[in-house]
């Protein structure tokens, strides 16, 4: 999921240098998206962690 976001960002800053305001913001805000929801996900499995037998 990390991977998308950085493809994201990627896109958004290419399309940023180039002048397409439109589709520099959609994916700025799909990167922003993803971040977040990276990081709730990793802070869920560090809570849980892993259960020792």
């Amino acid at each position: 999921m990390l991977r998308w976001t950085v493809t994201f960002i990627i896109l958004a800053v290419i399309a940023g240098i180039f002048g397409f305001g439109g589709i520099a913001a959609g994916a700025a805000s799909i990167a922003k998206i993803l971040f977040f929801l990276f990081i709730v996900l990793f802070v869920i499995s560090l809570i849980t962690g892993r259960k020792r037998l």
